[in-house]
């Protein structure tokens, strides 16, 4: 089997698992459409007090607030990638097995990760954004470019998502629980990816620092392009780099820690 058809078996591996899980999908979707719908409500009293706040209008808001619904899980901004998986074997020494398969460790998990982010988000992204489309305005394109230029930087916000996660995972070869990296992690992602609001409302420096962070690429670089407030080439250059320079990172760290770090109970 060639590496690409290996790597495209282990992505269908991961799409099959996920899909296997039906009761746990639909919580999913249940627990998405009802959050949703306290971020639609609470966003529409800020967005009365303040009109146009970010550079958004109240349709643009709601908008955003489904995206995000429907982003959490498949880039698994509040944690639920393979990363606890992949943590959890290092911890046991089972990351012995897959140091010795005929294939490379990182783009193992990614493709392993990609076919989880698709279920996701077709199985739980879907049905909320189209729930809160129906229920509430949102502000979406009719330009068909538009819907391109914006499903081309979602695979870039995958790779980014990815690239942060694998680093928190490849901790564990040095602690003895990385839970609380995780944590951080969950927190940082949710903050500064503008899961609980957008960038754009982000005060003075603040707002200047949170959107050139990795995670700024997870949720407001594909929704400034979806609204149209954002030059898609541009985006593109950003989550690039930053996939890049993650994954990079992770290869580096991951060639360390395979070299010089005896696995707990392997």
């Amino acid at each position: 089997m060639g590496a690409g058809r290996l790597y495209a078996a282990v992505a269908a591996g991961g799409f099959r698992r996920y899909a296997t899980y039906r009761a746990a999908t639909a919580a999913g979707v249940f627990t998405n459409t009802a959050f949703g719908l306290i971020l639609v409500c609470t966003y529409l009293a800020l967005w009365d007090v303040r009109p146009h706040l970010g550079g958004y209008d109240q349709a643009q808001a709601v908008t955003y607030v489904w995206l995000g619904q429907a982003f959490l899980a498949a880039l698994a901004i509040g944690g639920g990638g393979v990363e606890d998986e992949l943590m959890e074997r290092i911890r046991t020494g089972d990351i012995a097995v897959d140091l010795y398969r005929p294939a490379d460790l990182q783009l193992w998990w990614l493709s392993a990760d990609a076919g989880r982010a698709m279920f996701q988000l077709l199985g739980r992204g879907v049905l909320p954004f189209v729930f809160g489309a129906l229920l509430f305005p949102v502000a979406l394109p009719s330009d068909p470019l538009t819907w391109a230029a914006f499903l081309g930087a979602v695979p870039l916000a995958l790779l980014v998502g990815f690239g942060i996660r694998f680093l928190v995972a490849l901790s564990a070869f040095w602690l003895l629980d990385g839970a609380g990296v995780v944590q951080m992690a969950w927190l940082a992602g949710y903050f500064c990816s503008g899961m609980l609001l957008p960038l754009n409302v982000f005060p003075g420096a603040l707002g200047e620092v949170v959107r050139v962070l990795p995670w700024s690429s997870l949720l407001q670089a594909p929704a400034d392009i979806l609204l149209g407030h954002a030059d898609p080439l541009d985006t593109y250059l950003f989550q690039g780099a930053w996939a890049v320079a993650l994954l990079t990172a992770g290869r580096l760290v991951q060639s360390a820690a395979t070299r010089r770090v005896v696995v707990q109970g392997g």
